[in-house]
This record gives structure tokens, C-alpha cells and sequence, in this order.
């Protein structure tokens, strides 16, 4: 089946399992935003809404990240795992958001790969949810789901965002993205897709090839 139509009939398949899709991580502001996308390599999005509940509280600004106690900051975060590097990048983009942008996030993608621990794949995720730009975000999820869809062989991130941008919608492409997480969390599984209730079924190059 040729790939723009399995494109399109995916987004509009999935827009109708999850009408009102939104990213998992919990957070009031922007910077927030940033801060759990930082904490959550390696690390479940449920684990690391446990530790920002708490967290937030304590840090309640920009400056408090960018003037903490490193040692301090990282006992915070240590149940999110790779907490000294992941402390380190928090403390390290809060202080260029105050020294270089005003506190504001950026809007585009050069300036957002400025920050420290901020590749492609949160970069999209910060101009999807705070600036509703288009945007890719090729988490593992995106990555399975797009290769089993047959949309893309590539599994290098950079290499997968390259592929769908000229096949998913712009407008849909941030809400896209959010629902194959949620999709592959309920049918598509990594390992045991449950291929016989899958609403994409029939349009699936991979379909029913899992034992």
C-alpha cells in the first residue's frame, strides 16, 4: 500500500481511538516541560511525574533550578536514574534560558539544541506542546510503530523524523506522535502486538506477523 495513504489513514484512525490526546508528562510551564523531557531518558513517564509532583514544589522558577545545590538537585531527581548528568543539564539550561533567552524557551530548533541535554527528539516535543508547531517527535514508540507500519526502515531518530515529515500531515504531526504513545502502550506492544483488535490492521505491512 502506498505510504501516503497509510499516513494519512493512520492519523485520521488514531484521531478517532485518541480524541483528546496530550503529552503524558505533567507540568504547569513551559520550562517545566523542558525540565521533565530532561529527567525522562531512560525513565518511565509515570516515574518521572512522581518525582516533578515534588519537585516543582521545591523549585518553584528558572533561577531556583539555576542557582541550586548540584548535590541537592541530584538526590531529588535519583529516582529518575542518570541523575548527576541529568541534575548537571537542568541546572546548566536553566541559567542559558535566564542568561540568553530572557527565561523564555525557544521556538526553533537551533536555539533549542543550544541547551544543554536537548537533542531533536525534545526539541519537537517543545515546539509541538508549547509552540503548536509541527514537529516529529521519534521516541521508541514512533520508531516501532512507523517501521512495523512499513512508513520507514530507517530505526536511527534523525533518520525516521526524515522520513514521516513528508508523509504525516504538519498539522497533525505533533498529536500523531502522542498517539503512538499511547498506542503502542495499548495494542502495539514491543514485544506481543495485539495485532487481532488493532484499528490498523488491514493497513499494517507487519500485521499478524508476530507469533
Amino acid at each position: 500500500m502506498d505510504k501516503n495513504i497509510v499516513a494519512v489513514e493512520s492519523c485520521n484512525r488514531l484521531k478517532k481511538v485518541y480524541p483528546d490526546i496530550k503529552c503524558s508528562l505533567e507540568y504547569a510551564y513551559p520550562y517545566e516541560l523542558l525540565i521533565s523531557v530532561i529527567l525522562s531518558a531512560q525513565c518511565t513517564d509515570a516515574r518521572v511525574n512522581i518525582v516533578t509532583q515534588t519537585l516543582f514544589k521545591k523549585y518553584t522558577s528558572l533561577q531556583d533550578f539555576a542557582h541550586c545545590d548540584i548535590s541537592e538537585l541530584e538526590q531529588d531527581i535519583k529516582p529518575c536514574g542518570f541523575f548527576r548528568n541529568k541534575a548537571k543539564n537542568i541546572r546548566a539550561t536553566a541559567n542559558i534560558l535566564l542568561d540568553d533567552f530572557n527565561g523564555e524557551l525557544p521556538n526553533n530548533m537551533n536555539d533549542l539544541l543550544k541547551l544543554a541535554g536537548v537533542g531533536r527528539k525534545t526539541a519537537n516535543l517543545i515546539m509541538g506542546d508549547v509552540y503548536k508547531q509541527p514537529a516529529i517527535v521519534t521516541d521508541t514508540h514512533c520508531i516501532r510503530i512507523t517501521n512495523r507500519l512499513g512508513l520507514t526502515e530507517n530505526k536511527d531518530p534523525v533518520k525516521v523524523e526524515r522520513d514521516l515529515i513528508p508523509l504525516i500531515p504538519s498539522e497533525e504531526s505533533s498529536d500523531f506522535c502522542h498517539r503512538l504513545v499511547q498506542f503502542g502502550r495499548d495494542v502495539c506492544k514491543a514485544r506481543k502486538p495485539l495485532c487481532n483488535i488493532c484499528p490498523l490492521n488491514d493497513i499494517c505491512s507487519s500485521a499478524n506477523s508476530f507469533s
